[in-house]
């Protein structure tokens, strides 16, 4: 099945019942007790993450992931199709979290619940539990940077640091950690600067999106490593970087939850 990386409600709905889609409704339980899009299996967010307190949006181990994926009844020929009602950064590290499984068949859903519930598409009852199937995940992907994988690319000219949290958060004003600021040289371009709030949350246009990241200094012959407070909102940027084409991106799993709680990390505000 050939869909595009950001797919339109309009394209998903001609797709409904195609063989080997697999729609993945991360809403809130209350959003999708009021209707899913036809076929979508609910999955749990925090299924998708671990945890070491204080530090949050963990890449989990493989049997976590095996598991969460087999509930879904993920299988390897499937084109999964994933939202939200929250803008797509519950759907984005869905995607993140498969391109580290080296699973390409993947699409966010433009504008979300959002955008399909308000544009007369059809909301089917909430589904009960998938079939589930025996998917066995494996850590493939390159699409993760460390803490020592920063520590190394400080001040290299051919990475940019981008921070996607608020600017309160990113001056450290608005303190979410034992230490508040970012990864020095760190660019900060907040989330939902690349929302069309006028749109049900899409996207803005390419040319808009590639003109708001070149403006910032954020160009595609360099690395990206997008990171938040929990790898959550810049998981959004990252499918966004990976819809324009740039070619070398990675999350930072744990991000500033992990980064703004050790002693010995240097900051800048």
């Amino acid at each position: 099945m050939e869909l595009p990386l950001i797919l339109e409600p309009e394209q998903l709905a001609q797709s409904l019942g195609a063989e080997n889609l697999l729609i993945v409704d991360l809403c809130n339980p209350q959003t999708s007790a009021s209707g899913q899009v036809p076929g979508a299996v609910a999955l749990d967010y925090t299924s998708l993450i671990a945890s070491r307190p204080p530090v949050g949006g963990l890449l989990p181990g493989t049997a976590q992931l095996s598991d969460t994926l087999s509930r879904l009844g993920l299988r390897p020929e499937h084109h999964v199709v994933a939202y939200d009602d929250e803008g797509g950064g519950k759907a984005a590290r869905l995607l993140w979290t498969l391109d580290m499984l080296g699973h390409r068949q993947a699409s966010l859903l433009n504008g979300g619940f959002h955008a399909w519930a308000n544009e007369g598409h059809e909301l089917a009852a909430a589904s009960g539990a998938a079939a589930p199937s025996h998917y066995q995940a494996e850590i493939v992907g390159a699409a993760a940077a460390d803490k020592n994988y920063i520590l190394e690319r400080i001040g290299a000219p051919d990475v940019v640091f981008l921070d996607t949290r608020t600017p309160e958060e990113y001056r450290g004003t608005n303190l979410r950690a034992a230490r508040g600021g970012h990864i020095p040289g760190a660019i900060n371009i907040n989330w939902v600067e690349a929302m069309d709030q006028t749109r049900h949350l899409r996207l803005k246009s390419a040319d808009e999106l590639r003109a708001l990241m070149e403006s910032a200094g954020v160009t595609s012959d360099k690395e990206v490593i997008a990171y938040c407070q929990t790898h959550h909102r810049s998981s959004h940027t990252y499918v966004v970087l990976k819809s324009l084409g740039y070619p070398r991106i990675k999350g930072y799993p744990g991000a500033w939850s992990e980064w703004g709680n050790l002693a010995d990390t240097p900051v800048e505000v």
